[in-house]
């Protein structure tokens, strides 16, 4: 089998790079991924019970660039959708993030005016403050707030999610986590948030769905450059796999999941609920909620986050570290001299933490670099269309 390009991968930093190749530049791409669908962690689609399912977790698309959401609503139109997260803290279930609101289910009316008086006198309105920065404020009322989110939200979800205290983390990392300096019951702030209406696998198969775009499914890099004969590459896939592990295994924390379905809705008043506490799970989803799906059942999933083993669980998240960085660099400077005129990009390649519209506007300055190095000026229009 002879194509132009090969891709690594068909979660959405493949099928973006694939549709833009295809379009862009009208040459060929096959497109292979190791599981058994498209659509990578996204991947949704109808359960046993009829309902629809997020089946790798919560995946809420939420992004400020203008560009990225034209370009994937040429793919899907939108539910409008506003994520809600709670905490439960002390018996009380808390939204998230912690801003004034949090402070209100938790303290006395008295109490908690004087805590936001302070945040106001040290922070201007709407600032996010890092827990950790907060731990260092020279107001004791302030520190005291800090230390009971450590304790009660950031300690133990951070400890199970990662597997490490919060300080042992890249900031990049524990800077996720902030306290609103205002109030604020909305998990994101961001212009642009919603679902896809028919879902995530739906949108990634419309982007595959070109004449100059075959895509092959439980087939593992290794199986394709054994069968497929490339000019060109694209990997979205971990650097350490990639190399036989060669300096060692990169850090990765994976997840598995519970699906529990039972009668009725609304089982939980939002879609999310996060147990920084001695459960086993860091958080539950309930589906309907993102889906908007009505049905006589409704589907419960629990997250439970693992240690990653290679070739045994999926990578999810990389665990960034000074250490883990330095060994990501040595791969990349590994593959750069080994497989030149490759390209690299995504969560998994470029060990990074993106959401998922950095994963695909990462994908898109990419294919403007391809687009570059073919030397194909016309390849740059079809972009152009959705970055003005």
């Amino acid at each position: 089998m002879r194509t132009r390009w090969l891709v690594v991968g068909a979660g959405l930093s493949g099928a973006t790079l694939a549709e833009r190749i295809a379009r862009g530049l009208d040459d060929p791409v096959h497109v292979v991924d190791r599981r058994d669908h498209i659509a990578g962690n996204a991947f949704d689609g109808t359960n046993e019970h009829g309902v629809m399912v997020h089946h790798y977790g919560a995946h809420i698309f939420h992004t400020g660039s203008s560009t990225v959401w034209r370009y994937l609503s040429r793919f899907t139109d939108w539910r409008e959708y506003r994520h809600r997260v709670l905490a439960e803290v002390q018996g009380a279930q808390v939204p998230l993030p912690f801003s004034f609101d949090s402070i209100d289910c938790l303290f006395s009316p008295t109490e908690a005016e004087l805590i936001k008086h302070e945040l106001l006198g040290a922070y201007p309105q709407g600032t996010k403050v890092p827990i950790l920065k907060l731990m260092e404020s020279d107001r004791p009322r302030l520190r005291s707030l800090a230390e009971l989110i450590y304790r009660y939200v950031f300690l133990g979800y951070t400890t199970k999610q990662w597997g490490c205290r919060p300080e042992d983390l890249d900031r990049a990392v524990s800077g996720r986590v902030p306290v609103i300096v205002g109030p604020r019951t909305e998990y994101f702030d961001d212009t642009y948030q919603g679902i896809p209406s028919e879902g995530y696998t739906a949108m990634v198969a419309r982007m595959l769905d070109h004449p100059n775009i075959t895509v092959s499914t439980a087939t593992s890099f290794d199986q394709a450059r054994g069968t497929i004969d490339f000019d060109r590459l694209v990997f979205t896939g971990p650097l350490d796999e990639l190399l036989g592990y060669r300096y060692g295994a990169l850090a990765y924390r994976s997840l598995s999941f519970c699906h529990r379905t039972r009668p009725g809705s609304g089982l939980q008043p939002v879609a999310v609920i996060n147990f920084p506490n001695d459960h086993p799970y860091t958080r539950t989803l309930e589906h309907r909620h993102l889906t908007g799906q009505i049905a006589d059942v409704s589907t419960i999933t629990e997250e439970h986050p693992q240690d990653h083993e290679p070739g045994k669980t999926e990578p999810y998240y990389p665990v960034l570290t000074a250490g883990t960085r330095a060994l990501h660099k040595r791969y990349l400077d590994a593959v750069a001299t080994e497989m030149p005129g490759a390209y690299f990009a995504g969560r998994l390649a470029d060990y990074r933490y993106y959401d998922m519209d950095q994963a695909v506007l990462r994908a898109l300055l990419l294919y403007r670099e391809i687009a570059g190095d073919q030397g194909a000026a016309q390849a740059a229009a079809p972009l152009a269309s959705v970055t003005e």
